[in-house]
């Protein structure tokens, strides 16, 4: 199981997943090249979305198509700090209406 985790620091953001820093996936998607944000609606935290689903689920495709649902819904709820486990993923990404966890994803909704 992974675990995403973001922190507002001295230093500014920073997003880890499993303590190492998460890639932007910027090469493969740009919503924004300011990097990551939450806590509101917009590129950046578009961009985390972007980069949290990419790797998680390993299809940039289904990962961009979910991206916007996937932010307004979670990203620009996050707290200055903030965890999601594989599991917290999963359990969202079948709210958003994917009939499936992000585990058995084809890329076909429901």
């Amino acid at each position: 199981m992974k675990t995403y985790m973001g922190d507002r620091t001295i230093d500014g953001i920073l997003v880890t997943v499993n303590g190492k820093p998460l890639d932007t996936r910027a090469a493969t998607r740009t919503f924004s090249s300011m990097g990551f944000e939450w806590g509101y609606d917009g590129p950046e935290p578009r961009q985390l979305a972007f980069a949290i689903l990419a790797d998680h689920l390993g299809d940039m495709r289904v990962a961009e198509t979910l991206s916007a649902s996937f932010m307004t819904e979670l990203v620009a709820n996050f707290d200055n700090e903030w965890t999601l486990t594989t599991t917290d993923i999963d359990t969202a990404i079948v709210d958003l209406g994917w009939s499936q966890p992000a585990t058995a994803l084809t890329g076909d909704p429901r």
